[in-house]
């Protein structure tokens, strides 16, 4: 099992930026892929991006392609999402999650698709 812990959410005004963090402890990060999502309030888990076990294949929702950046330093256990070029409506609880599955290679954008869970931390964009 992995345990998740993400940080580094915040108020930022639009057009800023913010830098998330996952910290995982338990089973090596490198054996997991690893996915970001967000969850406004009153509105479904939506999938932000992913990024395959060694951090070469990334995929990321159109509303976040080209301001978003998905890494990783698997020696340090880490995720990481980079935030630029915020906006009013990228406020919302962001999450980061883990697939041990084997037979998934590539980031999914199912939130079904992934077994383990950070708690989430806070986004807030203002305008």
């Amino acid at each position: 099992q992995v345990q998740l812990v993400e940080s580094g959410g915040g108020l930022v005004q639009a057009g800023g930026s913010l830098r998330l963090s996952c910290a995982a402890s338990g089973r090596t990060l490198s054996t997991y892929v690893m996915g970001w999502f967000r969850q406004a309030p009153e509105k479904g888990r939506e999938f932000v991006g992913g990024i395959s076990r060694r951090g070469i294949n990334t995929l990321y929702s159109d509303s976040v392609k080209g301001r978003f950046t998905i890494s990783r330093d698997n020696a340090k256990s880490t995720v990481y999402l980079q935030m630029n070029s915020l906006k009013p409506e990228d406020t919302a609880a962001y999450y980061c999650a883990a697939s041990g599955d084997p037979r998934m290679v590539l980031p999914a954008r199912s939130s079904h698709d992934y077994g383990y869970w950070g708690q989430g931390t806070q986004v807030t964009v203002s305008s």
